[in-house]
């Protein structure tokens, strides 16, 4: 056994085989090897998919009826579902897509931001699959006209992992997508995340202000949240009232007040930061501002003592400022209640087992604004592709950030209701802001990631001001 503490199974196991016997220590992957060995239990996702391809699960017109589903003849689609869910955590993906066409019923996992296409269950599962997803994430099985959102708790590998579902009602059926929320991946620390130790030590001064709005942005996927948690992770402590509002909440922290929208019954953003007030909380989170009543409550908590952090969706750090005017917010309030803004996105990290130094073409280094002189005879790695990253070249990923500080300079631009052209000149020249281009261009001379990586994520319009 892999576990010698596990005295309930030792005690049941005695109990039904009326004997006594010794353990011996195993790791998991072994006890599982042995159980497959001897048991005959299919591991792998392509073999389950093959056994089911050639059988038949007892299905009329590709649907499955609920009363139906927990039948000793559906037994092959529940171990399908689960062994979908575990492998995609075994592969590291943040993401489950489960996506239905007109032949064929397609599986992708997210690995590292990236969709790679997984073994494709039989079209004729589709309606067995996603009811049986449903059915798990406690949605409502009939109704298949509206999108629903669901959870499912599991425990894969040892640990409890969430997912958080959504069902989008689309042509040929309902597309399924699972967000896999691991826990011991998501709460990080700060100083893991990949800042720049510039960066690093500017953003750690911010959020130790005792009162001011820091705002997070960049689109869904790009680590805000994680970035976030670590920043509270950093300021958790018994001294300090933490409350957060967030939709929903994904990962529970000890410690910290954390309240979940509902808008079923009104209990929205503004309504949360209204009672939040009430609380006397030192620290406030609001999961996303996205609407002139949910900016304007937050720039006052933050104009009246409390340190306040949210999300907002904005390709940079000095085009937020213009999304906020253009939602309500005076640009007086936002440029008296704004500490910093920080624009952020995640490329792959390379694999450390196979990554090899490379010469990149001028082109490639013209396209990130990367001179000859800058490079100074340094080495820049290329993926190459191994067992270990599944043969992508990338393992993990890491953040490339945008830390603009208001200074005074740009508190009076933003008080004239400057352009975001000119609020981000003022940010590079009196803020010592760094585009996203170039912190990640950094993480290239660095040997973290490759020139592609940050070409995919950056705008080539930035070269005009990195070059």
């Amino acid at each position: 056994m892999a576990d010698p503490l596990d005295f309930y199974s030792l005690d049941n196991l005695r109990f039904i085989l009326n004997t006594e016997f010794e353990c011996v220590l195993a790791s998991r992957d072994a006890v599982r090897e042995a159980i497959s060995d001897y048991y005959g239990e299919i591991t792998g996702l392509d073999a389950m998919i093959g056994e089911l391809g050639g059988e038949e699960v007892g299905i009329r017109d590709g649907d499955l009826e609920v009363a139906g589903l927990e039948a000793g003849d559906d037994a092959p689609v529940i171990k399908l579902v689960n062994l979908i869910i575990t492998e995609a955590v075994k592969k590291r993906a943040s993401d489950i897509h489960i996506e239905p066409f007109e032949n064929r019923l397609r599986v992708r996992y997210r690995i590292d931001g990236i969709c790679v296409e997984q073994d494709a269950p039989p079209k004729r599962l589709q309606g067995p699959i996603i009811s049986r997803i449903k059915i798990m994430a406690k949605m409502d099985m009939a109704e298949k006209r509206k999108p629903q959102d669901g959870r499912i708790k599991m425990m894969i590998q040892g640990r409890e992992i969430d997912f958080r579902v959504s069902s989008l009602p689309a042509r040929h059926g309902e597309s399924v997508v699972l967000r896999v929320l691991d826990r011991e991946k998501a709460l990080v620390d700060l100083e893991d995340l990949g800042f720049h130790h510039s960066d690093l030590e500017r953003f750690e001064r911010i959020i130790r202000r005792p009162n001011g709005i820091v705002l997070v942005t960049g689109p869904t996927g790009s680590g805000k949240t994680t970035t976030l948690y670590a920043a509270l992770k950093k300021l958790n402590r018994p001294d300090v009232k933490i409350i957060t509002a967030e939709n929903p909440v994904e990962y529970n922290i000890t410690g910290i007040n954390q309240a979940q929208v509902n808008h079923k019954i009104g209990y929205d953003f503004a309504r949360i930061l209204r009672a939040m007030l009430r609380q006397a909380p030192n620290i406030i989170l609001v999961g996303e501002i996205r609407d002139e009543e949910t900016a304007n409550i937050a720039i006052q908590a933050a104009l009246t003592g409390h340190l306040v952090f949210s999300t907002l969706h904005t390709n940079d750090a000095p085009s937020t400022i213009g999304r906020l005017i253009d939602m309500g917010v005076k640009p007086f309030l936002a440029a008296s209640a704004i500490l910093a803004i920080m624009a952020q996105r995640l490329v792959r990290r390379l694999c450390e087992v196979c990554k090899e130094p490379i010469d990149p073409p001028l082109s490639l280094m013209r396209a990130v604004g990367l001179s000859e002189e800058e490079l100074g005879g340094r080495q820049i790695y290329g993926a190459v592709g191994c067992e270990e990253c599944l043969g992508t070249g990338y393992r993990g990923r890491v953040g490339c950030y945008e830390l603009m500080e208001m200074t005074p300079e740009l508190r009076d631009a933003v008080f004239h209701n400057a352009t975001t052209h000119r609020i981000r000149e003022l940010a590079i020249s009196s803020g010592g802001m760094t585009t996203l281009q170039r912190d990640g261009v950094r993480k290239v001379l660095d040997g973290v990631t490759t020139i592609e990586e940050v070409l995919r994520i950056t705008h080539r319009q930035d070269l005009v001001l990195t070059s």
